[in-house]
């Protein structure tokens, strides 16, 4: 595809530091007519977009010095690149990296191959997109309608989904490495459940808003899921009420717990400099009323007396268990197993307690090939947990508790074989992602 016809060549700036792949590009683009500059590093494309601002820029995200998203982030701080035309060349082919670039206005994301005719296709229609069959001033009273994002339904953000210990490093980028968080928003109310690591950034965003009530549901008190409470600011603010729930069964009760990683041995500050109104309450047999939001518990199958959480709000159902060894001690085929099984039967309660969710999170920590030396730790495997979508019927599981040792590529083949043993034992309709930091979704039908 030729580019459009202009009085001068249309200018390209390609951003790639791998030497190879730019001289290929490169000569792909100019035997289409295109004039192009090639920068070796990200410091290099900034100085080069703002000293003469192309018509185009071609940018890789993984380069020296400086990252492509944070390239693209400084050029729309601009005035001179605020609209400048970009398209994210990458190798990497994920949802997460898509949506930022397209936050940041990208035109377009280009996976690279070694076709370059595909390139010089997407550089084209960029340059000379197809004609619009409608334009604003074709609208009743020449308005163009925006949709804005109805932020008062119900929804939830996942904030930690690592299990076991928070990790770090460039390999868990993409899923995160915070343990076990996840905030509930319905109207002006606010649920959090668990504390894990990433409760922390959860407060720095409410810190934000006005002083409010805060309702805290622990599933249990194992480290990695109230580690980031001596960091969760609103419990230090007057004016901030915050309610902890937790199971009765504990060694101590709830208070003594959370007041004991707080001991002057452990942390410089003690729960007495905390000055929010801090209030914790046993879990009650019947459920919890939250504004428009409905909380219930079951206890799930883990070390200490463990719960998983129902929420049940504007008519859907989300279930938190991020902590369950279901089928404890099973590794055989999961392709026979059934509601009949004299296993499955002692997992009656869990399987009805998550049956109907419109979304569950629950974990699957190990693969086949780890579970047995980690029987007993109170996580499941990954097909023993495919096992219980199938028998309660969910259509939408989000993995969360994600191994410690399992990095960004990991999981993507992990993530790949969970939905292929999702298909051989019967139910290929689910839906299955794996949880990230950050994640964020409205309970909309």
């Amino acid at each position: 595809m030729n580019p459009p016809v202009t009085s001068r060549k249309l200018r390209i700036l390609l951003a790639e530091d791998v030497n190879v792949i730019a001289m290929s590009m490169a000569h792909a683009l100019e035997r289409a007519g295109y004039e192009v500059r090639v920068a070796h590093d990200g410091e290099e494309c900034l100085r080069m977009a703002l000293d003469d601002v192309p018509d185009l820029l071609l940018l890789d995200i993984m380069m020296p010095k400086l990252d492509g998203i944070e390239v693209l982030k400084q050029l729309r701080q601009d005035e001179r690149t605020r609209n400048l035309a970009v398209v994210v060349c990458s190798a990497k082919d994920f949802k997460t990296e898509r949506d930022v670039a397209a936050q940041l206005g990208a035109a377009g994301y280009f996976i690279k191959s070694s076709d370059p005719d595909a390139l010089v296709t997407k550089v084209a229609d960029v340059f000379s997109p197809p004609a619009q069959t409608a334009t604003a001033s074709d609208q009743p009273g020449g308005q163009v309608w925006v949709p804005m994002l109805k932020t008062g339904r119900a929804h939830f953000k996942l904030w930690g989904t690592r299990g076991s210990t928070p990790t770090l490093g460039g390999r868990f980028q993409r899923h995160g490495g915070n343990t076990s968080c996840m905030s509930f928003h319905i109207g002006d109310d606010l649920i959090v459940f668990d504390a894990g690591s990433g409760i922390r950034d959860l407060g720095i965003e409410i810190m934000g808003s006005k002083a409010r009530r805060i309702h805290l549901f622990i599933t249990h008190t194992h480290w990695d899921h109230i580690q980031g409470f001596p960091f969760f600011i609103p419990a230090y603010v007057p004016g901030y009420e915050l309610v902890i729930y937790g199971s009765k069964g504990f060694g101590k009760n709830l208070e003594d717990i959370f007041r004991g990683q707080l001991d002057r041995d452990y942390f410089p500050v003690q729960m007495e400099d905390m000055h929010g109104n801090l209030q914790f309450r046993l879990l009650p047999d019947g459920p919890v009323n939250i504004g428009d939001a409905q909380v219930t518990w079951e206890f799930a199958h883990h070390p200490l007396p463990t719960v998983g959480y129902k929420v049940k709000a504007e008519g859907r159902t989300l279930v938190w268990m991020p902590d369950d060894e279901f089928l404890q001690g099973y590794t055989g085929t999961p392709h026979e197993l059934t509601r009949d099984h004299g296993l499955v039967r002692q997992f009656d309660k869990i399987i009805e307690f998550v049956s109907g969710a419109d979304v569950l999170i629950h974990e699957a920590q190990y693969t086949a090939e780890e579970y047995p030396k980690k029987i007993g730790w109170g996580h499941s495997s990954v097909p023993n947990a495919a096992v219980l979508m199938k028998l309660a019927g969910i259509r939408r599981w989000i993995v969360t508790h994600h191994d410690p040792m399992h990095d960004d590529a990991f999981l993507e083949t992990k993530l790949n074989l969970t939905r292929q043993i999702l298909a051989e034992i019967g139910h290929p309709d689910i839906a299955v992602t794996h949880g990230y930091d950050g994640m964020t979704e409205y309970l909309t039908r």
